[in-house]
């Protein structure tokens, strides 16, 4: 029992240190926020702040991954059970995608994550191996299955997946830019749905 205690509070401070630092990079930016600045206002000491994390880049890289998740386990038989809903597996995850896209805290982190990639090889790396391969991968297994299932069309999976996440990612871009700009996004709130509408209708049997 005591063991047990003791791992739930390692991962509700592991979650904690996340929260804060979410919100200190998204205020004063990556160069901004130091490991001593998350940790007092987490409430710990410095040293044992390293407990959880090695270094300022792997917290970063851990709370970019809400921003940049999929909205699937990539547990093989989820993405099954959902990639065999066709149209409405891209709904769902479209509808992730929007609502990560208009959240004004990963919003910032997005803003703030699209400059490091171009300053941080280490970073570069890490958001290439855990976010945009894992997004990559689990669409490319869902389309596969699609195929598998006459739902849409033969074609190369992973050809379909840039596809489909690129247009996306697209939206997003251009969202971000015009609210840094404080201008309005009205008429791209629809965007999204539309995008899975059109595409849907390209790929389906």
């Amino acid at each position: 029992m005591p063991e047990n205690r003791t791992i739930k509070k390692k991962i509700g401070t592991k979650e904690n240190i996340i929260k804060v630092s979410s919100i200190l990079f998204s205020e004063h930016g990556y160069r901004g926020t130091s490991v001593r600045k998350i940790a007092s206002e987490v409430g710990i000491r410095e040293s044992a702040l390293y407990n959880h994390f090695k270094n300022k880049e792997e917290i970063f890289i851990s709370v970019a991954k809400e921003i940049f998740t999929t909205p699937f386990s990539s547990d093989e038989a989820n993405i099954k059970e959902s990639a065999l809903r066709g149209k409405s597996f891209l709904q769902k995850y479209t509808m992730q995608y929007k609502l990560l896209t208009f959240d004004k805290k990963n919003e910032n982190m997005f803003r703030l994550l699209m400059i490091e990639l171009f300053q941080n090889k280490e970073l570069r790396e890490q958001f290439m191996n855990e976010f945009h391969n894992d997004n990559i991968k689990t669409l490319s297994e869902a389309f596969f299955i699609m195929m598998q299932n006459s739902l849409i069309r033969s074609a190369d999976p992973m050809m379909v997946a840039y596809e489909f996440i690129s247009t996306l990612f697209y939206i997003r871009l251009q969202i971000t830019l015009l609210r840094f700009d404080s201008s309005s996004t009205t008429s791209l709130s629809t965007q999204f749905e539309k995008h899975v509408d059109f595409f849907w209708e390209s790929i389906k049997v």
